[in-house]
This record gives structure tokens, sequence and C-alpha cells, in this order.
């Protein structure tokens, strides 16, 4: 299953590099958001590096999840897919 990088997760203050918002194309609603959680997901760089995470909550009430990476990811990962397994 693939899903969209939208955006970091954004406090008052500061911004959170190692969270990110993802919304899966078809998923509309946060009882089925609610499924996906505890899934891995995977973000592939240009140059072939993978970057793994996990999905730990939902984001508001439209199905948008909010995934946690290890490490601080870069901004050219903004709008591109990330594989969910």
């Amino acid at each position: 299953m693939e899903a969209i990088i939208i955006n970091f997760r954004i406090g008052g203050n500061r911004q959170y590099n190692n969270q990110l918002i993802l919304q899966v194309p078809g998923l509309h609603n946060k009882e089925k958001a609610k499924l996906l959680i505890g899934k891995k997901v995977i973000w592939k760089s240009p140059k072939g590096k993978e970057l793994t995470g996990v999905i730990k909550n939902i984001h508001g009430n439209k199905g948008a999840l909010r995934a946690y990476f290890n490490t601080g990811m870069p901004g050219q990962c903004l709008g591109t897919k990330v594989e969910i397994v």
C-alpha cells in the first residue's frame, strides 16, 4: 500500500523533522485509518537509501496518519510516496 507525505508535524514553535503526516489515497475516515496503526513505513531516497518508520497515530478526522522515523527526514521527501508494509 502506498501513501503520500503531506508535511512534517508542526508544533506551535517548532517543526518535528522525524514525524510526518501521511495521506493514503482513497482513505477518508479515521475508523479505517486506525487499522493501519503499528504498520511499518519505508521511504526510498532518490539515491536508493531506505529510511524506516512506524505509524503511531491518526492525525485529524479525515484519515491522515502520523508516522515516526528514527532519523530526521530531508525536505525532499515532501510530496513523495512511501510504502506501508
